[in-house]
């Protein structure tokens, strides 16, 4: 006879084996139902105090229609005597609803971003004025992205710090420093973005969604963490000083660049031998080249443990989910849909005011804020920029 190989205590243990892992997945099972509730709060929670705009209050009456009234009684045209009204032709078949496209991404539909460059190294972000200002107009079911610069140096109405040492008026980058939590001016919600969103909301009908402030030693960071950015230049760029009161930021010849963190903020900081405009221009080409290097295969993977290893060192009021979302579009979008607009340069003249703050004349942008808020009407509804004029991420 055979000795059999088959061990008898097999299928006992192979079901005990079957019931433990059944019991652990049950055990997981619950315990995600008792701690989704919490996961999806933290997920879905803002990460800083929400904006809470005031809500506008309409001043003029809906346009009505100038037609004239129709009548409510048929409108078919009787036929002359002797005409048949026969059809000479079948009645056309009704077609067919078109699917209504969807966001991307689990995203809204449309979402506006103020994004501040803050002229600050420290992380708490206690002091600092709002230097670099752009408004991303995020697009989902397009899906597109259009970024508006909005010059730092415009004198405008900061509202509701009055109350101290009688403020109402300040260049734009100043209401981000008055909000502040070093200076205590401003009570409410979003801090120094909260009270420049207020400004663009009040002088231009500029109205954000979200917001996001970034300093300077976290710009850097981030760069290197991506291993750093890669720029072509048509031409030498000259940020060395023109006086003894002006900061050294390098000189960058042209052809191709391999930028380090450093090197791409100083890059990003060059104006006194330019203008405002052009560094704008500067800050757009690396905001593209950043967009370029996440989305090469080495980085693309990255992506969310950037942003978890980051997002104690950004304020913002967008959670983790509406990252996710941002995060998830960006290989959607093709190099065309990503524009850049900023406002014409021939709308501008320089001024000069006599700021009470500082005791002295400032130098100020001066416009007719009618046309700057014609611009935004436009951006606002997706109207404009809607062809690369401006520069793009190529």
């Amino acid at each position: 006879m055979e000795n059999s190989t088959e061990n008898p205590g097999q299928p006992a243990r192979s079901r005990r084996g079957w019931v433990i892992l059944a019991g652990v997945l049950i055990v997981l099972l619950v315990a995600g139902a008792i701690a989704y509730p919490t996961l999806k709060q933290r997920w879905s929670a803002p990460l800083g105090p929400a904006l809470e705009l005031p809500t506008h209050t309409p001043t003029t009456q809906p346009p009505t229609s100038t037609s004239p009234a129709i009548s409510q009684q048929s409108t078919a045209v009787l036929p002359e005597p002797g005409l048949s009204l026969t059809p000479t032709e079948a009645p056309t078949a009704t077609p067919e609803p078109t699917a209504t496209p969807q966001p991307l991404c689990g995203g809204p539909a449309l979402m506006t971003i103020l994004a501040v460059g803050v002229d600050t190294e420290d992380n708490n972000y206690t002091y600092g004025l709002g230097d670099a200002i752009r408004v991303a107009r995020v697009d989902f079911v397009t899906p597109k992205i259009t970024v508006l610069t909005m010059p730092r140096d415009l004198w405008v109405e900061i509202p509701g710090i009055s109350d101290h040492y009688g403020i109402t008026h300040g260049k734009l980058n100043q209401s981000y420093f008055y909000g502040s939590p070093g200076m205590n001016y401003y009570d409410g919600p979003g801090g120094g973005p909260g009270l420049m969103a207020r400004t663009l909301d009040l002088n231009f009908g500029l109205r954000v969604d979200h917001y996001g402030a970034l300093n300077m030693i976290t710009f850097e960071r981030i760069v290197d963490a991506v291993g750093g950015i890669d720029l072509y230049l048509e031409s030498d760029v000259d940020g060395t000083p023109i006086d003894k009161g002006t900061e050294d930021m390098g000189y960058f010849y042209s052809g191709n660049n391999h930028f380090t963190g450093e090197e791409a903020l100083r890059f990003s900081r060059i104006r006194k031998r330019y203008n405002d405009f052009t560094r704008g221009d500067f800050q757009n080409m690396v905001i593209c080249a950043l967009r370029n290097k996440l989305l090469t295969p080495a980085v693309l993977p990255k992506i969310p443990q950037i942003i978890a290893a980051f997002q104690d060192s950004v304020i913002t009021d967008l959670s983790l989910e509406q990252m996710s979302q941002l995060a998830c579009l960006l290989p959607s979008l093709s190099r065309e849909n990503i524009l850049f607009a900023s406002l014409p340069q021939e709308i501008f003249t320089q001024g000069r005011v006599v700021s009470p703050q500082m005791g002295k004349e400032t130098f100020i942008l001066e416009a007719d804020y009618d046309v700057i808020r014609d611009y935004v009407q436009k951006f606002m509804a997706g109207e404009w920029p809607n062809e690369p004029k401006e520069p793009t991420c190529e």
